[in-house]
C-alpha cells in the first residue's frame, strides 16, 4: 500500500513540483500508513527508485541517451546507464531514510501521548 502511494502521489507531483517533494510525500505516507520502520525504508526506497529510473529511461531512450551519456561523462561514470543506476540508488535513499523518519515520527508522537496519560 505504501508502495503504490507513494509511487501515483510523486509521479503526479513531480511533474509540476520540485525534486525534493519525494521526500515530504515519502515522509508523510510512512507517518500515516508505514506499518513497520521496515516496511517503511524499502517500500520508499522501491517506489522512488522504479520512478525515477522509468522517467529517466522515458526521457532517455528517445534521444538516444545523448544527454545522459554526456553528464555521465562528466560526472566520471562513462556510461549512460550507470548514472541511471546511480540517480536511482540515491533518490531511493533519499526517500527510504524519509520514509523511516516518517514511520520513527509517529511511533515518537504516540510514545509521547501514551507517556502523557500515565502521567
Amino acid at each position: 500500500m505504501v508502495f503504490i502511494v507513494i509511487l501515483i502521489i510523486c509521479f503526479l507531483l513531480q511533474m509540476v513540483a520540485p525534486w525534493w517533494i519525494m521526500i515530504v510525500i515519502s515522509f508523510t505516507t510512512c507517518g500515516i500508513i508505514g506499518k513497520t520502520g521496515k516496511i517503511a525504508f524499502w517500500q520508499s526506497f522501491l517506489a522512488i527508485f522504479l520512478l525515477w529510473i522509468g522517467y529517466a529511461l522515458f526521457k532517455s531512450l528517445p534521444n538516444d541517451n545523448v544527454l545522459a551519456s554526456r553528464v555521465a561523462i562528466m560526472t566520471g561514470i562513462k556510461l549512460w546507464w550507470a548514472l541511471l543506476l546511480v540517480t536511482g540508488i540515491l533518490s531511493g535513499l533519499v526517500a527510504g531514510i524519509s520514509g523511516f523518519c516518517g514511520y520513527q515520527f509517529r511511533m515518537a508522537m504516540l510514545a509521547k501521548k501514551t507517556d502523557e496519560k500515565i502521567a
